[in-house]
């Protein structure tokens, strides 16, 4: 008597199977002119001008997919420039300008070494928020655009915790790698700076932003313009370095000439240290207590 029939079997092959199953060598349809192979196994016909919204979708749904298997809901997103070195290379930097002798990259790798404090700030704060929240029912995951500077600090601070970091790369002209700290299964890499952009914002719970450039900027802007008009809800925007961003951006100048509200500046705050941002989102998010935490934002 054979073996009855599990009521849960697949009624058609998985497109796995159906890609292997036609993976056969077949001359005469191999050639250039071919359109005899599967439209999803096919990378020429995924990649023409017409399959842009398809790979839009996939940039979409990848992560997306990916987070939720891992039982990802929150992150605090860590921006800042990718060109802040940590402590001991900006003092290796340093020392090899002045045995060079040469003025300007002196002064280079001086702003360097003042720089290097945000990204031992940037190691810790991801550090602490890793600890802090191991324990909530909804670990709370750092995430960053996966590069060098800031960026590296923030997943290094995360691995260093023992925890899990997200990494969104951006394929560019001049080639970004992967740092090393990143969780491998949470290390992405996207096409499209639209998609990217969604996913730093999908679970996030906090924007904190290090001193950086236009990519940072762009980010920063994105964020609070999203929250100005309501196009996604509040939630803590912390900006490292006072004396940085008031020099970088006259805030006033903004209010004074009716650009923005006064109450617009209430979108973000200034912070100095890890600790203090860390302080922050405590009283905001009652991190202290996981189960209130976990309902600020479980039906958002």
């Amino acid at each position: 008597m054979s073996a009855p029939r599990p009521l849960t079997a697949r009624n058609f092959p998985s497109a796995v199977e159906e890609a292997q199953n036609t993976a056969r060598p077949l001359p005469r349809y191999d050639g250039p002119d071919s359109n005899y192979q599967l439209a999803f196994t096919d990378t020429d016909f995924l990649l023409r001008d017409e399959l842009r919204p398809v790979r839009m979708q996939l940039e979409l749904l990848k992560p997306e997919l990916a987070q939720k298997a891992l039982g990802i809901e929150s992150t605090i997103v860590i921006f800042g420039s990718a060109r802040i070195p940590a402590p001991d290379v900006a003092a290796q930097r340093l020392a090899e300008a002045e045995a060079a002798g040469e003025d300007i990259a002196i002064r280079r790798a001086r702003t360097q070494q003042a720089m290097s404090v945000y990204y031992d700030e940037a190691r810790k704060f991801a550090a602490i928020v890793t600890e802090r929240t191991a324990k909530l029912p909804t670990p709370v995951v750092v995430v960053t655009g996966g590069g060098p500077g800031i960026m590296e600090a923030g997943n290094r601070g995360a691995f260093e915790a023992g925890g899990r970091s997200i990494g969104l790369n951006i394929v560019l002209p001049h080639e970004q790698a992967p740092n090393p700290y990143i969780t491998p299964a949470l290390c992405f890499q996207f096409h499209y700076f639209a998609l990217r952009k969604m996913h730093f914002l999908m679970r996030s719970v906090a924007l904190v932003c290090f001193p950086g450039g236009f990519g940072t900027l762009d980010e920063l802007f994105e964020t609070m313009t999203l929250i100005q008009t309501g196009k996604c809800r509040r939630r803590p925007i912390l900006l490292f370095g006072r004396e940085f961003w008031t020099k970088l951006i006259n805030f006033d100048h903004l209010i004074d000439t009716g650009m923005i509200h006064a109450d617009d500046v209430n979108l973000f705050r200034f912070v100095e240290t890890a600790d203090e941002a860390w302080q922050v989102l405590a009283q905001d998010y009652g991190l202290d207590a996981p189960a209130d935490f976990e309902g600020q934002y479980a039906d958002d």
